[in-house]
């Protein structure tokens, strides 16, 4: 007796929600009801300990899947991309799939249903949605016809574009498959072009017809969930309050104000250079028509600093691309209203007026009246450096006169950094950090005025650095610390054998040389020689190594190495030689493959020679590291790309230009039946391949090409033999294979009967795009060798040598 396992489907069990996606297969299927019919096809299962029927024993078994409910609304998924296996990726699966606008799903006596169904609930839908995808498994476009409505009408909604459609459009042009482009001559017998379409249906979604005037009907507010609701009134508030500020946008300037709190929290934390980050201070949206001091007012209620204790400076652009205080407003910039002033003042036009808030505050923080500023003054701000912590902090601003000294100051300085009254101070002036960075030492006995100071201007300052400072510090001073942090750069250093993982990170800067990277590198592998250290650049756009590395002091900077065309990486591939580089540059290194002509096996040989040697040379080298058939053998070197011989390379070849960076490199035996061609015998290519699984016009090959010696006369069925005793392939599986004459990539199939020699001119060695084919499924994995493959996969065990 037959068992049938019944795996039933409940909808209502499995989901609260009224509908269900449900995945369908494209592939193989050719409409709906024959994913439908797939999905409840019984699967015969051969009695095994698994399956009993009774207790007498076993029996072969049965097992479906029976669905014992639909939703009222049925989302079905189409399956159109899979995992192709023999391509290792994944493709789209562009087949014609028809999709009805009533799905019946109770027909043929309810097949598709459960016993435990209730066969009362009438489950015929009707289509409402259509989600289609254009494009490929790497990219494309989404966009729906919908019918929202209980009419006939379609709409199209391809992003913010919303058109009516009809129903053809929305079904029958959705279905995918092939379309044949319409004869331009249609009275020439010309066969019609077809091609792909490559836009199809991805998702569709029915809707029971008992249901539809419950679920497509009117929505009001009692039918909205109360989070929703919420969120959907926010969402119009926020939309109001955006238009209206749009549409009153030209009445209201934008007035961003910095004050020392500011300063305190940024410098030393997001920014070092300059002051302040003007994206990160408070802002004030005020109607251009307000006066100044109606604006003071309304600093006063958010800072809570009495409009008195206010002094407001303008900020300037410097030509050197710095941006400090300029100058207070004086009483007749403040007689202005708000739009006025950012007029006269805003010579570049921007949509902010930014300004400086100077407060004087007393010991119990309480606002004090502000100095009056005469020509004389000159307002600075200070930041404190200390190298021990490396930390730059702002710690405050004072005002100096322009006759005065910096010895002057020296006491108040103490004070804001927390000295001691005895420490001595050095005072460096922060000039510039583009492109470069520029910050120059200030003699103390100076007057200000001879040092070139002015309102705006930075001061740094720290104890004075020791004569044992740089070897205790990594920055000893103010310049070197800004230079470092002007230039700092965390690298991503990853293996060249694992270019996509991180092994590690190292802080640098980019101003490093090609040494100091390299010993930075070498003393993180703890490798004793930096020497041995080779690098290799990254190309962000392939996002992979580049092919060639970087040779020994080859760029003067670690940005040099990090720099691809327009754009800067922060990733370095690194590998640890056996030898120096200097020594292994003046070498040329190939990398070979050599195929045993006997055995089943391929090695890959790293080959060094001086960089005039020959093709001949190389093969010498080889033949001291490799088991030779007999002590005579002759070998050669072949170029092998994409599955294809491209070349063979003559044995008195210069090696120094050859590249195995894109190419293989291939060296084997020569039979001897290739050195005695008779005078008709033909020396042809043969390579392995198979039909493009979305193009059935294009072939792709894979796996080893070969070289081989057909006779004049010589039949297809003769030389099957032979290609089926090299590769050592069963029969069973040699049955199926076909062969075909391949020019341009078109194959043209062979008879058993047929003489071959007559496609092929007579020497071969360089006609890559003419070979002989051998049509069969590709069955060798994908990833790295293994050593149980079987010798017909065409991909043999490797070891590797260095």
């Amino acid at each position: 007796m037959n068992y049938i396992e019944c795996i039933n489907v409940d909808f209502k069990s499995t989901r609260k929600e009224s509908f269900y996606d449900l995945q369908l297969d494209v592939k193989g299927c050719q409409d709906v009801y024959a994913s439908f019919d797939k999905y409840v096809e019984v699967e015969r299962l051969e009695g095994d300990n698994k399956y009993h029927a009774d207790k007498h024993g076993l029996q072969d078994a049965k097992k479906g899947v029976l669905f014992i409910d639909f939703p009222p609304v049925l989302q079905l998924q189409l399956k159109r991309f899979e995992y192709d296996f023999m391509r290792d990726t994944m493709v789209k699966i562009n087949d014609r799939y028809e999709f009805p606008l009533q799905l019946d799903l109770d027909r043929d006596n309810g097949k598709y249903l459960s016993p435990d169904a209730d066969r009362n609930v009438r489950n015929l839908y009707t289509l409402h949605s259509v989600l289609v995808h254009s494009g490929g498994v790497h990219g494309g476009h989404y966009y729906a016809f919908i019918r929202p409505t209980l009419s006939d009408q379609w709409f199209k909604f391809d992003d913010e574009r919303v058109t009516k459609e009809d129903a053809k459009r929305a079904l029958e042009e959705q279905y995918g498959g092939e379309e044949e482009l319409p004869q331009t001559n249609p009275g020439l017998n010309n066969t019609p072009f077809k091609f792909t379409k490559y836009s199809n249906a991805y998702m569709l979604v029915y809707i029971r017809e008992s249901d539809k005037d419950k679920i497509i009907c009117n929505v009001d507010e009692k039918d909205i969930a109360e989070h929703l609701r919420i969120r959907l009134e926010n969402d119009r508030e926020e939309k109001e309050r955006r238009k209206k500020e749009k549409a009153e946008a030209h009445l209201y300037t934008i007035i961003k104000v910095a004050r020392d709190d500011d300063l305190k929290a940024q410098i030393g934390k997001d920014i070092y250079f300059d002051l302040v980050d003007h994206d990160k201070v408070p802002s004030f949206r005020i109607q251009k028509q307000m006066t100044f001091a109606q604006f003071k007012e309304e600093v006063a209620k958010e800072f809570g600093i009495p409009t008195q204790f206010q002094r407001f400076w303008l900020w300037a652009k410097r030509q050197n691309h710095t941006y400090r205080p300029n100058r207070p407003l004086c009483p007749q910039d403040e007689a202005h209203t708000v739009g006025q002033l950012k007029e006269l003042v805003n010579k570049a036009h921007n949509a902010e007026l930014k300004l400086f808030l100077e407060v004087e505050l007393g010991l119990d923080l309480k606002p004090l009246p502000l100095p009056d500023k005469t020509r004389e003054d000159i307002f600075l701000f200070f930041k404190l450096y200390e190298p021990e912590k490396e930390q730059l902090r702002y710690v405050g601003r004072l005002f100096v006169k322009a006759s005065g000294r910096p010895q002057d100051i020296l006491l108040k300085l103490r004070m804001l950094a927390g000295f001691s009254q005895d420490d001595d101070i050095e005072l460096y002036e922060e000039i510039k950090f583009e492109p470069n960075v520029m910050c120059e030492y200030i003699d103390n006995r100076l007057l200000f005025r001879s040092c070139q100071l002015e309102d705006g201007d930075i001061i740094c300052f720290q104890k004075p650095s020791k004569p044992d400072s740089a070897d205790r510090y990594r920055f000893p001073d103010v310049p070197s610390f800004l230079t470092y942090i002007r230039n700092r750069q965390v690298v991503h250093f990853r293996s060249l054998e694992k270019p996509k993982d991180d092994e590690f990170c190292l802080e640098m800067s980019k101003i490093f040389t090609y040494d100091q990277v390299v010993e930075k590198v070498a003393e993180k592998l703890g490798v004793d020689d930096p020497s041995k250290i080779r690098l290799t650049s990254h190309n962000c756009y392939s996002q992979q190594p580049k092919p060639q590395p970087i040779k020994y002091r080859g760029v003067e900077r670690l940005l040099d190495m990090l720099i691809h065309y327009n754009q800067t990486s922060d990733i370095l591939y690194y590998e640890v030689l056996d030898i120096p580089l200097p020594e292994l540059q003046a070498l040329k290194t190939l990398k070979v493959t050599y195929h045993h002509a006997t055995k089943d096996e391929v090695s890959v040989h790293s080959i060094r020679l001086p960089k005039n040697s020959t093709v001949g040379d190389v093969l010498n080298d080889i033949k001291t590291k490799v088991e030779l058939s007999h002590t005579n053998a002759e070998l050669r070197l072949l170029e092998v790309f994409y599955h294809k011989i491209y070349k063979v390379f003559a044995p008195n070849e210069k090696i120094e230009n050859i590249n195995d960076q894109y190419w293989t490199l291939r060296a084997e035996e020569v039979p001897e039946e290739e050195k005695n061609l008779g005078p008709f015998d033909r020396l042809i290519h043969v390579y392995h391949f198979t039909k493009d699984t979305q193009n059935q016009t294009q072939v792709q090959n894979f796996g080893e090409p070969f070289f081989m010696v057909i006779r004049e006369d010589e039949t297809l069925s003769s030389i099957k033999e032979r290609i089926q005793k090299k590769l050592k392939v069963p029969d069973e599986d040699f049955s199926k294979w076909k062969f075909a004459y391949i020019s341009l990539g078109r194959p043209d199939y062979f008879e058993d009967s047929d003489t071959v020699a007559l496609k092929f001119q007579r020497n071969m060695y360089g006609a890559w795009e003419q070979y002989l084919g051998l049509e069969h499924p590709d069955t060798a994995p994908r990833k790295a060798h293994t050593a149980n493959q079987n010798r017909h996969s065409f991909e043999r065990p490797v070891k590797i040598y260095n």
